[in-house]
């Protein structure tokens, strides 16, 4: 079976850019994309993907051009003559393709936060009030579009309870669940050093301060941060406001190699996340499968993969909050016996979530009738 995945950039690369080159390699399919960094691609270990991936015409770096242009561009997109038997869209703003390219799934990494679940903290923490007039008539506008386009999708599937749900609030249709993957046998566990680990992109809702604020309490402990950003103006800002309020104790690195990655997950003490309503959050898996216990905000996709065998759930989070959890942790992990309990735990969790089992239910879904 020929097969097309359509994803909306990749010139930086993140879980769902992960779960896309997945895809294509287990799937032995082709992927159609805007913006590329074939550097960072190699960098993950997906070298052998890059001969499959094909641009259909670069965009612009800043919203709202970028998201625009890139639903144009897929709107536009039609393989049907090249005699693809089957189109996973992996990829929410190349939703448009499914207009001209049959029979075709969805994998719904979030039915676009931008212009439904975030869009009021986008519009009130990102923007000058100029412009939130101006972002009111855009998501109007675009919410139009996607309900239209949506109704190509002749298969929904989704990464979460979460995402699910919201596909039910906004769109008003349901979507079945497999939750995404993680290859867990190239995971590994090492004797803890002294020093904790957050991944994830130096976005805004990734709520990075909180962190930050956390640790300049916590003299005597470290933080790496692995956080990449976009190449748009609000991401550098936020990327360079971060890096500025950083105390000595935090280090923050702007981009890893997967072996390099893969070895701080098994050497840390434990993994951090503060992101906002995650839609799953696959860096939790990382951890866990390294046997690393995780902290994060008791929200989104994280109340689905972290359990209280496997880390700490925190309510309304808060750097107060935050600390206090670190210091509960780091007493709890200094004792071998319950170290020990952690690593089995969370590597049990994290087999849930392996490559096999996400591959097996993909290809049963290409399969049924549509």
């Amino acid at each position: 079976m020929k097969i097309a995945i359509f994803h909306n950039f990749l010139d930086n690369i993140g879980g769902a850019e992960i779960v896309t080159l997945i895809l294509a390699r287990e799937l032995k399919a082709d992927i159609y994309t805007t913006n590329i960094d074939f550097e960072k691609i190699k960098k993950m270990g997906f070298e052998d993907i890059i001969p499959k991936i094909k641009s259909i015409g670069n965009i612009p770096i800043n919203p709202p051009f970028k998201q625009q242009l890139t639903l144009y561009k897929f709107r536009k997109l039609n393989l049907n003559k090249k005699k693809y038997d089957f189109f996973i869209i992996s990829g929410d703003w190349a939703l448009s393709a499914a207009v001209n390219n049959k029979p075709n799934l969805e994998y719904f990494h979030s039915p676009l936060n931008e212009i439904w679940d975030f869009k009021d903290y986008i519009k009130n923490k990102w923007l000058p009030f100029y412009k939130r007039p101006f972002f009111e008539l855009w998501t109007f506008y675009i919410r139009i579009l996607y309900k239209r386009y949506f109704k190509h999708i002749q298969k929904k599937i989704c990464n979460s309870k979460n995402t699910q749900k919201k596909i039910n609030k906004y769109l008003k249709s349901e979507a079945k669940i497999i939750y995404p993957p993680i290859d867990t046998k190239k995971y590994y566990y090492k004797k803890s050093k002294n020093y904790w680990l957050s991944v994830n992109r130096l976005f805004k809702n990734k709520r990075i301060e909180i962190q930050i604020k956390a640790f300049e309490k916590l003299k005597n402990e470290k933080l790496i941060i692995i956080g990449s950003y976009e190449k748009a103006k609000h991401f550098k800002e936020y990327a360079k406001y971060i890096k500025k309020i950083k105390p000595e104790n935090v280090e923050i690195k702007s981009w890893v190699d997967d072996k390099k990655l893969k070895k701080l997950y098994s050497e840390c003490k434990g993994f951090i996340t503060t992101s906002m309503n995650e839609d799953f959050g696959i860096n939790v898996i990382e951890a866990m499968a390294s046997g690393k216990p995780v902290i994060a905000p008791n929200e989104g996709g994280y109340k689905e993969t972290i359990t209280n065998k496997t880390g700490i759930l925190i309510k309304d989070i808060n750097s107060e909050k935050l600390c206090s959890s670190i210091k509960k942790l780091n007493k709890k992990i200094k004792n071998k016996k319950e170290e020990s309990k952690y690593r089995f735990e969370c590597q049990k969790q994290a087999k849930k979530f392996d490559i096999e089992k996400f591959i097996k239910e993909i290809k049963s879904n290409i399969n049924c009738d549509i």
